[in-house]
């Protein structure tokens, strides 16, 4: 299965399995298995570094199991081949998304004039609740 124009996965690192799928369909569900479960072990891939390892087991949540294996279901559709296609496209999308690595975090500061006008705002609405409150009565 090709990823990219230099990464490629091997059709042994996949294993799909096929079901009888779960909604509508009528009698074309109760007697076919077009139902497709796509399992790639991500722990024992090849292809993958330990980078990419770690942000697709992150991406994929709860479709991973203990052992470490990404298990996606695709049912969609009332044919065999169109839900391992879809499958597949999905493996493919999500292992796209673990390839680009997350953008680092640069630190910010606010600038000194933006500290200034907060400092200004702040002084504003001190003093219009001070205007609100009843005159003190100075009594001698």
């Amino acid at each position: 299965m090709i990823i990219t124009g230099t990464l490629e996965i091997d059709e042994a690192e996949i294993e799909e399995r096929y079901t009888r799928a779960s909604g509508p369909g009528g009698q074309h569900v109760n007697k076919t298995e077009s139902a497709v479960q796509l399992r790639f072990d991500v722990a024992s891939s090849k292809a993958l570094n330990a980078g990419v390892k770690a942000r697709l087991v992150r991406l994929a949540a709860s479709r991973m199991t203990k052992t470490g294996v990404l298990v996606i279901r695709a049912e969609g559709t009332r044919s065999q081949e169109r839900n391992r296609i879809e499958a597949r496209d999905r493996l493919k999308a999500m292992i796209l998304e673990a390839l680009t690595p997350p953008k680092p975090r640069k630190k910010s500061r606010p600038s000194l004039a933006s500290k200034r006008k907060q400092k200004e705002a702040k002084s504003q609405k001190s003093q219009t609740k001070s205007l609100r409150k009843r005159p003190s009565s100075d009594r001698d």
